[in-house]
């Protein structure tokens, strides 16, 4: 059964602005931390940012200043807009989720492409 669902991913020019989306069943979200990871090619997955339950938000040195997650509990739904892109952050983007008690994240989206072109 499928979880989380992104969307947003596409093609943009430096300097541009990107908005990822995405959506988890309800009763996963309202008991989950929200990331956001990406995998370049060649490179292993890292880890972008963050928003724990009560809306705490961590980030990247990497994104810091640029890139800003956050999530409409209303909408099940976390969203990161991505500003100010660089080429260097070409990746499939992924959405994950962990739940309380948790030790990792353990439900993870399909991802979604960004690609930043010079």
């Amino acid at each position: 059964q499928v979880q989380l669902v992104e969307s947003g991913g596409g093609l943009v020019q430096a300097g541009g602005s990107l908005r990822l989306s995405c959506t988890a069943s309800k009763i996963l979200f309202s008991n989950a931390a929200m990331s956001w990871y990406r995998q370049a090619p060649g490179k292993e997955r890292e880890w972008v940012a963050g928003v724990t339950i009560g809306g705490v938000t961590k980030y990247a040195d990497s994104v810091q200043g640029r890139f800003a997650i956050s999530r409409d509990n209303a909408r099940n739904t976390v969203y990161l807009q991505m500003n100010n892109l660089k080429p260097e952050d070409t990746a499939d983007y992924y959405c994950a989720a962990k739940r309380l008690g948790a030790s990792t994240y353990d439900f993870w989206g399909q991802g979604t492409q960004v690609t930043v072109s010079s």
